[in-house]
């Protein structure tokens, strides 16, 4: 239902009846309120967001208690980093609209995740449960799409290559189920491919279990040569399964017929062996799974049930695991640093310093045989269940309860009726969704389908980064100019510096100009002071980069500090929630010899950044390159709108549904097309 309010010529649409007891007001108070609405609305879609907020406090003034205006008013203070005052809003307009009003659901379910939801996500949680959420299934309706999944390896768009050691090929599948490119090798094909996995440099390593090899490819899975032969003697295999590669880009081989592991350079060439009865060690019966991190490798073999360690020299180092598993197969490192195992038809998260063995989900189906599992950048576990001939989706239980948490950014009219949509699609711990088209999302405006929809733009499957460089221009920093300037190259080279800000007493936004000379003479700056701002130069940065590239970072240039007047304005948690809330990432460089305190690190943690060492042996390019590979579940869609205008002053709503196997989430929120 929809209250119009005429006077003067003018209409102003108010979704829902006003409560009761509210006074109309006058006409000239309903005047107003709709000429402060419009600006704060178009403030917002320019990312003005105090201003936006400025206004929507003045419209309230004129119309208190209106939803429509708590809702709008909410949504600026979130985008803002004022996640408390948003939530008090957000509860007004849900209690104005009436406890069984849809407006009302919807803003209780955002207001709830935004509340719940604190920090940056961890890809698996051991205090949690997954459960199956949907299947990549090898065959239906007598099709056959793919034979006896064997491995899976996730990729950075959400898809993922699946090893069909049954059909002898590779398969990629995205994340609707869809398989997307087969591999199926040189003219003499693949082998029974088992295992699979990316080095450091990018190329995919892939086992042949009757070929007795491994196969190089490209990284998008062009075959390129070979790795050793079949037979018993040094780099030759009998049966190669499960493979992992160490930080150093070295390749373990779990060479099943030898009963041993072989280790090979990146190039392939062959180093040694190890695992081999001696030393201590009573030798392997059945190697399946491997993992290497944190310069150990972990082998599990699933006749004895056990899971043993190694250095990277092969040196038996005891035993993981030695009771409690049922027949261990692959073994995946996760970014947190745990061991995620494939148990037979459990999928298991262990410690690998306390041997701690969690639980995270089981598969019950009556044909289970998981032989791989690894997450995916949506957060799900993919299990290759070889036994079914499928690959399913294990999902947070409490994911598949609260659904999607979809966010309507920015609505763009300046053509229309052609409208541009962006919005964010995220789950329930902010982590980013990535790898949707358009047959996820669904747009209507006043219940009607939206007409000629297109998905025009997904962020995930950008490579460009922004990048917004804050240097502190503090006393400690004085002294180390040759250190920003050479902080600010190195930034440089890794990515696109959209601006450099100068921390100074009040910040200001640095000519740049051309070349490494210029470049350098902008870090090293001019004016220092003990009263130099962090908050200020923070919010100036971050700010910089909303209108730009949807992967963005500020990146810190400083001595670990904050200064006296550190957060005068701004609060710590306030700044954190502005960068997260609109997708961007905090790295911190650190210059000179003192640690980043713990406001620095926080704000890392915070936005999923990192505190750097400016003179640490891998050097900062490395991650700072990596910008452009992170996860964004930003995507803009197009439509061409069937509403009247009234000459452009109507508020014209429109709803963003997004599905995805079992999960769903929408948003609802409105515009103001040009004035005629």
């Amino acid at each position: 239902m929809k209250y119009l309010l005429l006077l003067c010529g003018f209409v102003l649409f108010f979704p829902g009846p006003l409560p009761a007891q509210q006074s109309l007001g006058t006409d000239r108070d309903a005047l107003n309120a709709r000429e402060e609405f419009r600006v704060g609305v178009q403030a917002y879609n320019r990312y003005a967001f105090n201003e936006a907020i400025l206004s929507f406090e003045r419209a309230l003034s004129y119309r208190p208690g209106e939803p429509l205006l708590l809702d709008w008013l909410g949504r600026a203070y979130y985008r803002s980093g004022l996640e408390e005052t948003a939530l008090r809003q957000w509860r007004a307009a849900a209690a104005a609209y009436g406890a069984a009003a849809g407006e009302a659901l919807l803003i209780r379910s955002r207001a709830e995740t935004v509340q719940n939801r604190r920090g940056f996500y961890s890809l698996l949680d051991q205090e949690v449960r997954y459960v199956e959420a949907g299947r990549y299934p090898g065959q239906a309706d007598n099709m056959v799409y793919y034979r006896q999944p064997s491995s899976v390896l996730p990729l950075e768009d959400g898809s993922v290559w699946v090893v069909a050691c049954g059909s002898n090929e590779l398969v990629r599948i995205d994340v609707n189920g869809i398989i997307r490119e087969r591999r199926r090798g040189p003219l003499n094909g693949f082998d029974r491919p088992y295992d699979l996995v990316r080095g450091l440099d990018g190329r995919l390593y892939l086992s042949e279990f009757r070929g007795g090899r491994v196969s190089v490819l490209s990284k998008d899975g062009q075959w390129q040569s070979y790795i050793g032969s079949k037979g018993p003697g040094d780099g030759m295999f009998v049966g190669p399964q499960n493979m992992a590669v160490d930080d150093e880009g070295y390749l373990y081989v779990v060479d099943y017929g030898n009963r041993r592991i072989s280790k090979f350079d990146p190039d392939g060439t062959f180093l040694f062996s190890f695992g081999t009865k001696g030393s201590g060690f009573q030798g392997f019966l059945s190697p399946t799974g491997i993992a290497a991190g944190a310069g150990r490798i972990f082998v599990a073999d699933g006749v004895y049930r056990q899971i043993y360690i190694f250095d990277r020299n092969g040196t038996y180092q005891g035993i993981l695991i030695s009771e409690g598993l049922n027949g261990p197969e692959s073994l995946r490192f996760t970014r947190e640093g745990r061991i995620l195992a494939a148990d037979t038809n459990r999928l298991l998260l262990i410690d690998p310093d306390s041997a701690a063995i969690h639980e995270l989900g089981v598969l019950g189906n009556s044909r289970v045989r998981i032989i791989s599992a690894d997450t995916d950048r949506n957060g799900n576990i993919l299990a290759a269940n070889f036994q079914a001939g499928e690959v399913s989706v294990m999902t947070r239980l409490e994911d598949m309860a609260s659904g999607l948490f979809v966010q309507i950014d920015r609505v763009i009219a300046d053509q229309f009726p052609l409208v541009m949509v962006e919005l964010q699609v995220q789950d329930r711990l902010r982590r980013p969704i990535v790898g949707l088209d358009g047959r996820n999302f669904l747009l209507s405006e006043e219940g009607r389908t939206a007409a000629e929809q297109s998905l025009t733009g997904a962020a995930y499957a950008a490579d460009a980064a922004g990048i917004a460089v804050l240097v502190e221009r503090s006393g400690e920093t004085a002294s180390l100019r040759d250190d920003l300037a050479a902080a600010v190259r190195d930034i440089n080279a890794a990515g696109r510096i959209v601006s450099l800000i100068s921390a100074g007493e009040q910040p200001v936004k640095e000519r740049m100009g051309t070349g490494a000379s210029a470049l350098a003479a902008a870090a090293r700056g001019g004016s220092y002071t003990p009263r130099w701002r962090l908050d200020l130069g923070l919010r100036l940065a971050a700010t910089d980069l909303l209108s730009g590239a949807k992967k963005r970072a500020v990146v810190f240039v400083g001595a670990g500090g904050v200064g006296e007047l550190g957060f005068d304005q701004y609060g710590l948690s306030e700044l954190a929630a502005y960068m997260a809330n609109n997708g961007i990432i905090f790295h911190a460089v650190i210059v000179g010899n003192g640690p980043a305190g713990e406001e620095i690190r926080y704000l890392a943690e915070e936005t999923g950044g990192r505190v750097l060492p400016l003179y640490r042996p891998e050097g900062i390019a490395p991650v700072l390159r990596s910008l452009g590979a992170n996860p964004s579940g930003s995507y803009t869609l197009s439509y061409r709108s069937q509403l009247p205008t009234d000459f452009g002053r109507a508020y014209l709503p429109i709803e963003a549904e997004v599905y995805l196997l079992e999960r769903s989430g929408r948003d609802r929120i409105g515009y103001f097309p040009p004035l005629e």
